[in-house]
């Protein structure tokens, strides 16, 4: 990672939208904003010898276009099609523009699927570092021809956020609509109030209106999924932006003033008011870690536990997420909800402090097992269950818990 300084080389993940890269209403390509974010990325590559990945939204969009479709259908198979042809075109028009500079890119397309397993995690990962490394623009997005709601991200946001800790990204740039992010929809809301640093994101949620739904009529995401994706990036050590994409340029200048700013952020704030720096909103990461391992991310992030949960006292939460935490044992387990097998992911949450989210795990055990053997000691295990598997409900290399920010 990155120190505060403006020349040393920074791994940047840009995200763009579906409506900064097909105009919503004629559903025409928007070559001239691709352009400048193709002039912009090459810029920061050769310039500043930056590291760029590319998340990019737009396959269906463009399929509708090509198939003369006016509005994107709700059937899953219909969104899959129209994705299929989609894809191929809009990997193409990125391809052509980078052409031009010589840039070589490789399209990786991806669902939660991919990276349910740890190997699978970690080759993903792996491949998009040594593409890093042979001076490739990755350009990453949803699977569309083949996710099902099942299997998805969910929105673009949430994969460049998965994509920028899994790579360990110093910037995560969500590129929209609007300058930055704003208390309510600045549209309809005259007194809406721009945000432009949030050094923690448990002091402005109570200011911000983020239940406003898609933001178009061609892309799935709103302000509420960007506040998700910044959640996750900068628990895992990355900065998020929010910035315009019609000013993808404005990169250059977010990212030297940001790595230049003073310890209370003010006189930053009043440079962008001024105009000295872009309008932009930046989520700063979490500076109390070094790295999030990679395998902690996974756990939380990667993997979906289906609603399945483990309810523990206060004691045995104590015991897991201390520094030298240890592995979750069948005592301190008081409840069990759902129904799983052993090597699935579950939910663990503190019955004693009204069901507070704890963090997730692997578990040894599946769920008609630990219903047996909940609240007793690990010696009891062989002979309850018939059997003895681990001491353990969870290894400690099976837990994970969320950075607080």
């Amino acid at each position: 990672m990155s120190t505060n300084s403006s020349t040393e080389p920074l791994t940047i993940v840009i995200k763009l939208g579906s409506s900064s890269l097909v105009d919503e209403k004629t559903k025409e390509p928007r070559l001239s904003l691709m352009s400048k974010v193709v002039e912009t990325c090459i810029k920061l590559k050769r310039e500043f010898n930056h590291k760029i990945i590319i998340v990019s939204s737009g396959g269906i969009a463009v399929g509708l276009k090509t198939l003369n479709i006016d509005e994107k259908p709700k059937e899953m198979p219909k969104k899959q099609a129209i994705a299929a042809v989609g894809q191929g075109k809009l990997i193409a028009r990125w391809d052509n523009l980078f052409k031009q500079f010589s840039q070589t890119i490789a399209q990786i397309l991806i669902t939660r699927n991919d990276i349910l397993n740890w190997t699978q995690f970690k080759n993903a990962q792996n491949t998009m570092l040594e593409l890093l490394n042979m001076d490739v623009i990755p350009i990453v997005n949803e699977n569309d021809t083949i996710s099902t709601q099942e299997i998805k991200f969910g929105d673009n946001d949430t994969l460049s956020a998965i994509t920028a800790s899994m790579i360990h990204a110093d910037y995560l740039f969500l590129l929209t609509d609007v300058d930055c992010l704003y208390t309510d929809n600045p549209r309809v809301n005259p007194d809406a109030k721009p945000v432009y640093l949030v050094k923690q994101l448990s002091d402005i949620l109570g200011q911000i209106d983020v239940s406003k739904g898609a933001g178009s009529s061609v892309g799935t995401g709103g302000m509420s999924t960007k506040i998700i994706a910044a959640n996750l990036s900068t628990s895992s050590g990355t900065h998020c932006v929010i910035a315009n994409s019609e000013t993808p340029e404005n990169i250059y200048e977010i990212v030297s003033a940001f790595n230049n700013i003073d310890e209370s952020g003010e006189k930053y704030i009043e440079s962008i008011k001024k105009g000295d720096i872009p309008k932009h909103t930046i989520f700063k990461k979490n500076e109390d870690i070094n790295q999030f391992k990679s395998r902690d991310f996974w756990i939380l992030h990667g993997l979906v536990s289906l609603g399945n949960k483990i309810f523990i006292d206060n004691g045995c939460k104590e015991a897991l997420t201390r520094k030298d935490k240890a592995g979750l044992l069948p005592v301190g387990i008081k409840k069990i909800e759902g129904t799983f097998h052993d090597g699935e992911c579950v939910e663990i949450y503190n019955m004693e402090k009204d069901n507070q989210f704890v963090g997730k795990c692997i578990v040894n055990y599946g769920s008609s097992d630990l219903e047996k053997i909940k609240g007793l000691q690990s010696d009891k295990i062989e002979a309850v269950l018939g059997y003895f598997d681990s001491e353990y409900v969870a290894e400690r290399g099976n837990l994970a818990f969320p950075v607080l920010n």
